[in-house]
């Protein structure tokens, strides 16, 4: 078949077939030593439709070589689960920030703001200094580890799971991060292993907001916060405390967070 007749037949362009050539996914079955011209086989339909079916799903390219080469069907078929299962991971976070985005754009209600005195706080607490494209994932591993210290015998908890997230950890993309879990105290603490290590975490002045809703709308609480600090308070270095007051569970987006930002009081 001449590249034209296998280019209607599979409804890929000549373009796309010379890409493809390069890349050794659809090698013609012949190449006319006179002309150059490429042609094809009629047996190479086929891996020409499962080439463009991959490609439409955004399938890389070295994806679908790999599928291609690979003869095991349980093999291939773990390769396009493991892209379908990507590409659904995305579509997510799309409809999470169309969410947003339409947030954005209908009126809201004022946030209200609270002023909080919390003292210092006995508490189990994981720290690290982290890149912040890795904060989602460094998130769930600590929140696991601080959930599996806080079983442990002899540990007291007091109230819910809370983080520390350093200024820099969104200005540079770097900074420092801790998860904490507050504790009745500090007394008959068993051998701790793993991160967690335990402190008693300075009092704090804190201008106070409350997020509903999941963690892709959280911008608005936090703008909405940051505005109120810089024209009502006198805010001061220090960690952004947010505590979790009712988790996700099951997909839910019933989620409750509190946003701390530190300030310094010089009223009441």
């Amino acid at each position: 078949m001449t590249i034209g007749d296998f280019s209607q037949a599979t409804r890929l362009s000549a373009k796309a077939l010379r890409f493809y050539h390069r890349e050794g996914l659809l090698i013609p079955a012949a190449i006319d030593p006179d002309n150059g011209y490429r042609l094809y086989a009629p047996e190479q339909i086929a891996d020409a439709q499962v080439i463009r079916r991959l490609r439409d799903l955004e399938v890389p390219v070295d994806d679908v070589r790999a599928i291609l080469q690979t003869a095991d069907v349980d093999s291939r078929t773990t390769l396009i689960a493991a892209h379908l299962d990507r590409l659904e991971a995305r579509l997510a976070e799309t409809r999470a920030a169309v969410g947003a985005l339409r947030n954005l754009l209908e009126p809201s209600a004022p946030v209200p703001v609270e002023h909080r005195s919390v003292p210092e706080t006995p508490a189990l607490v994981i720290r690290a200094t982290i890149d912040l494209a890795d904060l989602g994932a460094w998130y769930d591993d600590a929140r696991a580890e601080l959930q599996e210290a806080t079983d442990r015998p002899g540990v007291r908890p007091a109230g819910p799971l809370g983080g520390l997230w350093a200024t820099e950890l969104f200005l540079d993309e770097r900074g420092d991060a801790a998860m904490f879990q507050s504790l009745i105290s500090l007394e008959g603490l068993p051998g701790l292993t793993g991160r967690a290590r335990a402190e008693t975490l300075p009092p704090a002045e804190l201008a106070v907001a409350v997020h509903r809703g999941a963690d892709a709308t959280i911008a608005h609480t936090y703008g909405a916060l940051g505005a109120y600090v810089a024209e009502h308070e006198l805010g001061v270095a220090g960690p952004v405390r947010e505590t979790y007051i009712r988790e996700p569970s099951d997909g839910s987006e019933d989620v409750v967070t509190e946003i701390g930002w530190p300030i310094f009081r010089v009223s009441r």
